[in-house]
């Protein structure tokens, strides 16, 4: 074997050893940066109908409607289930999707698999997750949609609603210190002129869940327990004007 040859050997194995480092230390960032539920979200989400590795599912009785949700980056499906069950209870079957490593970049089409051709739903998502929505909608728009939600979330170019002839609902909170407001406000010109828009004072943006504080969050200056409510009555509101 010649210098030369050992020399590629080498640099091949340190390639190797390189990227298998960077995967490593990327499955580790991810695993330990995880939100997890609160002991509360987490009991009601034993009550789910459907709870898999692709869904948690609070199945309504003579469901109006369906709503599929996706999370917001790193934060546990689960975690959003006191405010689903509030709303199928209401008469909407809630489908919360699984995402690979809690990021619902890595799928954004997973609603195709959520719901059947002949199922009506509206779609919608938490920070990152409802940015994927909309762009899910914007290259996947059926008749069976019925309308688009955001949860502390915007649209952007990739994920343009302005065409979009179905509801849209945005919902925001007064403390939200995560989202980046300049966005939020950018985001509004690709969004239908007839959008909805609500705030929910006193709110912040891991109050969307129930997982806890996050990082960069400002305090909320009303309990998770009311701001879970108030998402719920405000989707409900929203979903019973949806023919």
């Amino acid at each position: 074997m010649t210098k030369q040859t050992n020399k590629k050997k080498k640099i091949f194995l340190v390639a190797i050893a390189t990227i298998v480092a960077i995967i490593l230390l990327s499955f580790s960032y991810f695993r330990f940066s995880i939100y997890h539920p609160s002991e509360s979200a987490s009991s009601i989400a034993t009550t789910a109908t459907v709870r898999n590795k692709q869904v948690t599912e609070f199945k309504a009785k003579n469901s109006k409607l369906t709503v599929v949700f996706y999370p917001g980056a790193l934060v546990e499906p689960d975690s959003y289930s006191i405010w689903a069950k509030k709303v199928a209870q209401a008469g909407y079957t809630v489908k919360i999707a699984h995402f690979p490593m809690n990021m619902a970049i890595f799928e954004p089409t997973i609603a195709t698999k959520l719901v059947t051709r002949s199922e009506r739903y509206v779609i919608g998502g938490h920070s990152l997750g409802g940015a994927m929505a909309a762009r899910y909608v914007h290259e996947h728009h059926s008749a069976n949609l019925k309308g688009v939600f955001f949860l502390a979330a915007y649209a952007d170019e990739k994920g343009r609603l302005d065409k979009l002839s179905v509801p849209v609902l945005s919902i925001t909170a007064s403390n939200d210190g995560v989202i980046k407001q300049d966005k939020l406000i950018t985001g509004q010109k690709y969004l239908p002129k007839a959008t909805t828009f609500e705030i929910i004072k006193g709110g912040n943006h891991a109050g969307f869940g129930s997982y806890g504080s996050q990082k960069g969050d400002h305090k909320a200056t009303i309990s998770n327990q009311k701001q879970q409510q108030l998402v719920a009555d405000k989707l409900i509101s929203w979903l019973t004007k949806i023919d």
